[in-house]
């Protein structure tokens, strides 16, 4: 029997197209294990409860200013302050010439208890007068002179007495004190000038500092969810200097303004801060952060870990074998460079936080772990 050379040819090319495929993935799947791990920075998604905030722009308002000026004229006798003194209810400012009041009041005073004593002796004659009228002795014209006499004095007396407040009141605006606890700020008379009561420059201008307020601004879609968080209770408010970052001080909201800002559209909101350390000071611009509530359990992961792409928000996941996974998330508020995942993740995943820019999916990693720390939630306010 002739052998079939058509038949063992075939065989043969069948067999060396085997080999080259069978070498080929050989080939690809050790190149692919000894492909070099790209370095990335990781992180864990953490879950924890996650305060909910708002954030605005505000301006630091004393929550007291007072203009001290003269009420009587005179020479400015004495100022008792120094610039940028602390000043208690009460405590003396300045004093005006008090001599030309005081006289004025003696004279007042004086007044008064002369016509009180003609007074006195007015009555003593009309109860003489209603005894003789009631015997025939004086006309009832005498007595009815003597009454009106009476009335007249006591009308007098009564002028006499308000003449005499009056001057103490003006004799006590010759000392001029604080009406409240504060600092005082330029001195804007010196000691030796006249002052007057129409004067339209004060003496000194006094600011009180603690507390203190600040007025800030939110857009008007967040009024809803802002008034229904205020009806659980009181809302904690951050102040925050320029970056964003340094916090100023912990304190409440105290007003939500009674109308939007149709120019703007945006809302007006007022907190008061009890400004212990006097970080917030009268003009300031900071940033302010409104807690209106929190997510139990809520994933968050550092800012840097989302990534954008032509379909929207994905993050790098490192799988148990070192190589990534590229994964749709869906994400709420970021703060202090932490964002709230909720949709996409799972608590105790790894991500890539850095250098995601040289990754595709299924690429190997080498990942140096990074601890990013949770959101605190603000200290818990007392409920009204």
């Amino acid at each position: 029997m002739k052998p079939n050379y058509k038949l063992l040819a075939g065989g043969a090319g069948l067999l060396i197209v085997g080999l080259l495929i069978f070498g080929r993935g050989t080939v690809d799947k050790s190149a692919a294990q000894h492909m070099p791990s790209v370095p990335v920075t990781a992180g864990v998604v953490t879950a924890h409860d996650v305060p909910l905030t708002l954030t605005g722009i505000g301006t630091v308002q004393a929550y007291n200013t007072v203009t001290m000026r003269a009420r009587v004229d005179g020479e400015l006798m004495k100022v008792a302050f120094t610039e940028g003194q602390d000043v208690k209810k009460g405590a003396i400012l300045a004093q005006i010439d008090p001599r030309p009041y005081q006289a004025a009041l003696d004279n007042a005073t004086a007044t008064l208890a002369k016509d009180q004593a003609a007074l006195n002796n007015a009555r003593r004659d009309l109860a003489r007068y209603q005894g003789t009228a009631a015997k025939g002795y004086s006309s009832k014209q005498q007595l009815d002179t003597q009454a009106s006499s009476v009335d007249s004095l006591a009308a007098m007396v009564q002028a006499d007495i308000a003449n005499a407040e009056n001057a103490r009141v003006q004799l006590g605006y010759t000392t001029i004190t604080s009406p409240l606890d504060g600092v005082t700020g330029i001195r804007l008379v010196d000691q030796g000038n006249l002052v007057h009561a129409s004067d339209a420059t004060g003496l000194v201008v006094i600011t009180q500092l603690q507390p203190i307020s600040a007025i800030f601004t939110l857009p008007q879609s967040e009024l809803p969810q802002i008034a229904a968080a205020r009806d659980k209770g009181v809302l904690a408010v951050t102040a925050l200097d320029a970056d964003g970052a340094t916090e100023l001080g912990q304190g409440t909201l105290t007003l939500i303004d009674n109308q939007i800002d149709p120019a703007t559209g945006s809302i007006k909101l007022k907190a008061s801060f009890p400004n212990d350390k006097r970080t917030l000071w009268p003009g300031q611009f900071i940033n302010v952060r409104l807690r209106i509530g929190e997510v139990h359990d809520g994933l968050t992961v550092a800012s840097r870990v989302i990534q954008r792409g032509p379909k929207g928000f994905f993050a790098f996941v490192i799988k148990p074998d070192n190589t990534v996974e590229m994964r749709p998330v869906e994400t709420g508020q970021e703060d202090r460079g932490q964002i709230l995942v909720t949709k996409g993740l799972s608590a105790g995943e790894r991500v890539v936080i850095d250098g995601q820019l040289r990754l595709q999916p299924g690429s190997m990693v080498q990942a140096t772990e990074e601890k990013t720390a949770a959101i605190e939630p603000a200290t818990p306010q007392q409920s009204r």
